[in-house]
């Protein structure tokens, strides 16, 4: 005897007959809930809302993830055209109804909950939040979520790059990085440390003397470097050359203190550098208009305190610009073809 299949609509049209059902996938067409929350929206026995979230998850109307020991269900998104349109349909007649303009209220208290448990949380976490929070997810989660601020189109050049530890970091989010130090130690281990990436170039030289285009960089990374320089005005002048116009120079380092024991145990040249030093060399350089922040002092480091300096390679060529040896500056480097 041959068997009709019935068409897998009219199981979908079967789950939506019930009003509960209906009303209950209106709710979750526009949140997603906890089976104790549904509940509380539909006033409903919690064994009654799992019955009816088992047959709407039976014919495909709605989906849940785990969340802790409870799940939270929502209605599906990608639906297929004729189910859609049979949704349409049965939503324009529940949504007229009183019911659910009172499950959509009852939604609303829901919400207003959770939003009172989490203030209820930061209202008594509040003081120990940041010791929390880095518990969790490190002392460094925010600053390494702002490598996304990284186009994905800029060259960057890590100048005075040590082990390739900005390098790393850097390189998932940038076109391509060029990676330069001075010392055959620190190449080395920089080398290794960057072998998976294809778009990291290593490569030996002076801050002094970049074995870098004149005008590739569309920014310039000196990190705690500065201070090792002898002639910290060559090596701006040279992050200076390599910049594209508008092109942005980055440098951390130290603000100005009297720790005898850097210069002579970790071989610092400068004590830091103040503001206006700074200023006094950028501009020289060629860098107008340099912005430079002290950064907020880390409880756990023994070193002085950091400061943040942002400079911008101007648009408009300037004339000591068109005369490099005026100004005492390098010859540009060429690399070979």
């Amino acid at each position: 005897m041959h068997m009709t299949q019935t068409p897998p609509i009219f199981d979908r049209m079967t789950a939506l007959a019930d009003t509960t059902r209906s009303r209950m996938l209106l709710v979750l067409e526009r949140h997603e809930l906890t089976v104790n929350e549904i509940r509380a929206v539909l006033q409903l026995p919690q064994s009654t809302v799992s019955r009816h979230l088992k047959v709407l998850g039976d014919q495909g109307w709605v989906v849940s993830r785990p969340e802790g020991t409870s799940r939270r269900y929502r209605m599906t998104e990608k639906l297929e055209p004729s189910v859609r349109r049979l949704w349409h349909l049965v939503r324009e007649q529940v949504v007229a109804t009183s019911a659910a303009a009172q499950d959509s209220r009852r939604v609303q208290s829901v919400l207003a909950h959770r939003r009172t448990r989490s203030q209820k949380f930061f209202s008594s976490a509040a003081g120990q939040w940041d010791r929390l929070r880095g518990e969790l997810f490190g002392s460094r989660s925010d600053i390494l979520g702002l490598l996304g601020l990284v186009d994905e189109s800029w060259r960057v050049g890590d100048l005075g790059c040590g082990t390739g530890q900005l390098s790393e970091l850097i390189a998932p989010f940038a076109g391509n990085v060029v990676a330069v130090d001075d010392s055959a130690a620190m190449i080395s281990a920089a080398r290794k440390r960057l072998a998976s990436f294809d778009n990291v170039a290593v490569r030996p030289g002076r801050l002094e003397a970049l074995p870098i285009e004149d005008g590739s960089l569309d920014v310039a990374l000196m990190f705690l470097v500065l201070h090792y320089v002898v002639e910290p005005e060559l090596a701006l002048a040279e992050a200076h050359r390599v910049l594209k116009p508008g092109g942005r120079l980055i440098l951390v380092d130290m603000m100005p203190h009297d720790r005898q024991d850097l210069l002579h145990e970790m071989g610092h040249v400068w004590r830091g550098f103040s503001e206006e030093q700074l200023s006094e060399l950028l501009q020289a350089a060629g860098f107008p208009g340099a912005r430079y922040h002290p950064l907020p002092a880390d409880a756990s480091a023994r070193g002085p305190t950091l400061f943040t300096a942002v400079a911008r390679r101007a648009f408009a060529a300037r004339p000591h610009e068109l005369d490099a040896d005026a100004t005492g500056s390098p010859a540009p480097f060429a690399l070979s073809a």
